[in-house]
């Protein structure tokens, strides 16, 4: 029988004349038992926040604080899913309609920032002109700064504009749009920042080819270089998407209107000073049908998050 991939055994290739000859190493059996047990080690802390989680979400009988384990609770329903969807708190919002405003907060910051930031990444990579190292120092320094240092001067600006468009007329500030401004504020210089290095490892020699070949710069840039960026924008968007998505010190701060709140707002007022008596049942369930978003985003773009696509490209 073929032997598994998943072998703890490690096949190392030497070159020897014109081919390579493979070498087998076989660890001992003491440890082979040692590595499995803090491989079990792991995933058992890893796993077990998590399934008392689960546990609790499918527990029926309202406690109030959870003072046992057991994975399957007596009497399991999904009776707390279903008052998460109806009404998850006590404001007059359901789960669908603060589902909606935290993923149009999150995907819109994702976009903001990625498009944004692969065009003044390609700059900062590709250009040289006057000025170019102060901005970029600028931009690495904005980065060193906590979001919440910029809270104070972005409630005061966005509060003094007033958008009107027809009969539709809001404060920019108690508004998703103003929101979704503030938060990218705070991850364009990490996009920025992030897109350059990784296009600086992008080789020059495939845009000359190409243009050699006759490409226009803009052919250059969206043909050659945004196809090899896949896994850096991939990476940028996913932490862009991740970050806005659990975002809460932007929005608590800001929004006003029960119907702007967000999900990650909707958590707090479960734990906050207006809980009242939400069973951890309730709790758990709205915790893990928060998460469980992120985790596809990830699941989708799990492909993208790798390294070394550029390896042999100018060969």
């Amino acid at each position: 029988m073929p032997e598994s991939k998943f072998s703890l055994k490690n096949i190392f290739r030497r070159k020897s004349g014109g081919g390579f000859v493979e070498q087998e190493r076989r660890l001992p059996l003491g440890k082979q038992i040692l590595l499995q047990l803090v491989c079990l080690f792991v995933a058992f802390t890893v796993l077990f926040p998590l399934m008392w989680v689960v546990s609790l979400s499918l527990d029926p009988r309202n406690i109030a604080r959870p003072t046992e384990f057991r994975l399957i609770p007596p009497g399991a329903s999904l009776d707390a899913y279903k008052r998460v969807l109806d009404q998850p708190t006590a404001n007059p919002v359901k789960f669908w309609e603060l589902a909606r405003n935290q993923f149009f907060l999150a995907s819109g910051t994702a976009i903001f920032s990625v498009l944004i930031g692969i065009l003044a990444a390609y700059s900062f990579s590709r250009f040289e002109y006057p000025g170019r190292r102060g901005i970029m120092l600028g931009v690495v320094t904005v980065l060193m700064l906590p979001s919440i240092a910029t809270m104070a001067p972005l409630f005061v600006l966005l509060n003094s504009i007033n958008i009107t468009i027809g009969d539709l007329s809001f404060n920019l500030r108690n508004s998703l749009f103003g929101v979704g401004i503030a938060i990218a504020a705070g991850q364009l210089p990490f996009a920025i920042w992030n897109l350059k290095g990784y296009l600086d490892t992008i080789p020059r020699e495939l845009e000359e080819a190409a243009r050699i070949d006759g490409a226009s710069p803009n052919q250059l840039f969206v043909r050659i270089v945004l196809p090899l960026a896949t896994p850096a924008l991939a990476v940028t968007a996913f932490l862009a998407f991740n970050a806005s998505w659990t975002e809460f010190g932007f929005s608590w701060l800001f929004l006003s209107n029960p119907k702007d709140f967000t999900l990650a707002m909707s958590l707090w007022n479960m734990v906050g000073q207006f809980s009242g008596d939400t069973p951890w049942s309730v709790f758990s369930a709205m915790a893990l049908m928060v998460a469980m978003p992120v985790a596809i985003v990830y699941l989708m773009l799990q492909k993208y998050i790798v390294s070394g696509l550029t390896i042999g490209s100018v060969k």
